[in-house]
């Protein structure tokens, strides 16, 4: 019985090999480029939780943080190229609308990176091919993957294939933190947001703020400011970077 076990654990993981060079393959075909190496393409779709105490590094971290820098210099250019009238302030919005981490997710679903993503059990069980912060750090960390095997021009080539349309697109009005919390509470059935004074400091002529923002389902968090709104803005800023929302800035 015991070598029946065992053989049977040979073909599943076998079977399994074969359903994950499926999946590789499928993607490359998505994506529009083969890999030379294909253990680069493997460690830009390994979540932490898939390595069961293994080395970080052979997650898609380190390719993550390359391919952010990558990413942001090659639609730099673009914008620098495709809008000559604009001046730095509009080519900043523009590129932090294109590289925030909403639109790297918004790339990795067009491509259907999650279906593709190696995750442990419980991330898996947990919804984590869907989540936007997977989905965004694993495009990225693609990113850096191409770069590597296939250098600057293969990089240029994927994120001109996923990112031209995308630029071409009417500037998104920015939003401040307020509103972008409220319009995230709203979207998930939430309560609106709570703002609580907690301190007010220095002289008259120039206070200091400190506020709270409470959230269902997390702690709250805090901010300072020169004014009560400042303070309160500070506070929402601190909260949509705890639930993985980046924040709308008038500079890069």
């Amino acid at each position: 019985m015991a070598g029946l076990g065992a053989l049977e654990q040979v073909v599943h993981d076998r079977q399994m090999s074969r359903n994950r060079a499926k999946e590789k393959t499928a993607l490359e075909e998505r994506i529009g480029y083969r890999f030379a190496d294909k253990t680069l393409l493997e460690r830009a779709l390994t979540h932490i939780s898939a390595l069961s105490g293994a080395s970080r590094t052979n997650s898609y971290q380190r390719l993550e943080f390359l391919g952010d820098h990558v990413l942001g210099l090659i639609v730099s250019d673009m914008l620098y190229r495709a809008f000559p009238r604009a001046d730095e302030g509009e080519l900043s919005r523009r590129l932090a609308d294109l590289v925030r981490k909403e639109t790297c997710a918004e790339v990795a679903r067009a491509m259907d990176l999650g279906s593709a993503l190696r995750l442990g059990s419980s991330e898996s069980n947990a919804g984590g091919r869907l989540r936007v912060t997977i989905l965004a750090d694993a495009c990225e960390a693609l990113i850096g993957a191409v770069y590597l095997d296939g250098g600057y021009a293969a990089a240029r080539d994927f994120v001109h294939r996923f990112w031209s349309e995308r630029m071409r697109k009417p500037l998104r009005a920015l939003r401040d933190p307020k509103t972008m919390l409220q319009e995230w509470a709203q979207a998930r059935g939430l309560p609106t947001p709570d703002y609580r004074e907690l301190a007010r400091t220095g002289p008259h002529h120039s206070p200091k703020f400190r506020v709270a923002v409470a959230l269902a389902d997390q702690p709250p968090a805090e901010g300072l400011g020169s004014s009560k709104r400042a303070a309160e803005q500070a506070a929402a800023a601190a909260m949509l970077e705890r639930v993985g929302v980046s924040v709308d800035k008038t500079n890069g």
